[in-house]
């Protein structure tokens, strides 16, 4: 089946650059005020955690994507995040999908609370540290 290109125009530019370690094209990623506030979020847990336990930082990557790729487990839940335990030559990999957190947060307040959770209960999966340890102020098992 062909497409109509309807005005004419034709591409008006490369939708990605190449990525400048494999040369794969990379996606478009377009910031707004809802990723920067995520990211924002992200950071500050991370810097929380780096003051209160630094050593389960050590080898592990985080990072977040807008959604994840969905399997067939996943008809019921979608995951709010992923972790990939360390593999020789490779650091472990904590991954957040935005998407999912932002629909499950009613506002700003509880959208920070629920990162925070979220980084805190992976890294601690990841790593065996407790969670009280990796953020002593701000986690309890009690909150939902």
């Amino acid at each position: 089946m062909k497409r109509r290109e309807r005005h004419g125009r034709g591409l008006r530019g490369a939708l990605a650059g190449p990525n400048p370690l494999t040369g794969a094209p990379m996606p478009v990623r377009y910031r707004t005020r809802a990723s920067d506030f995520f990211t924002s979020c992200l950071r500050t847990t991370v810097a929380r955690i780096g003051e209160a336990c630094p050593r389960a930082l050590v080898g592990v990557d985080i990072g977040f994507e807008d959604v994840p790729t969905l399997t067939a487990a996943w008809y019921d839940r979608v995951p709010l995040a992923a972790a990939v335990a360390a593999r020789p030559g490779q650091h472990a990999q904590v991954v957040l999908y935005r998407r999912p957190i932002e629909h499950r947060s009613n506002d700003r307040r509880e959208l920070a609370s629920l990162v925070q959770r979220t980084v805190v209960e992976q890294l601690s999966a990841i790593t065996g540290i407790d969670a009280a340890e990796l953020d002593p102020s701000g986690f309890r098992d009690d909150q939902d």
